[in-house]
């Protein structure tokens, strides 16, 4: 694991984040549920090629959003089978606590909504499509 995934996983546990970013000095990190600080990142133009990154759960959503923010190693605390799939298939390195099946919607009664969103998703834009349709559809 490289020193920046470490550095953003020690702040990611010492300051209770759901996700922290790295390089460097360079840190960004956030306290936000869900996919929220990876879509406000990518809202605002920030890319983070040659960052490293530390996130308390990821699923595939996240996953296609960390491919599209050009993150080149992730930890992860919990991750779905899915997500694990996304990162390799776009070279981005991967190390966790906790492979599942699938993201347990916050409920606990059933897959995350954001993860069954992106399930037919052919690209990371395409995600990102039906990850910010099904946000609409879970306000309405």
């Amino acid at each position: 694991m490289k020193s920046d995934t470490k550095k953003a996983l020690e702040i990611l546990r010492r300051e209770e984040l759901t996700c922290a970013v790295c390089r460097g000095d360079e840190v960004y990190k956030s306290q936000r549920r869900g996919v929220a600080p990876l879509l406000n990142w990518l809202d605002n133009g920030m890319r983070f090629s040659g960052f490293c990154a530390a996130d308390k759960v990821v699923g595939a959503g996240a996953a296609y959003l960390y491919v599209l923010l050009g993150v080149e190693e992730l930890f992860a605390t919990v991750v779905s089978d899915s997500a694990r799939r996304v990162l390799q298939q776009h070279g981005i390195a991967l190390h966790y606590e906790t492979l599942v099946p699938y993201i347990v919607n916050r409920a606990g009664d059933g897959t995350c909504p954001i993860e069954s969103a992106v399930a037919e998703a052919t690209d990371p834009v395409d995600a990102l499509t039906r990850i910010r349709r099904r946000l609409v559809e879970l306000k309405a």
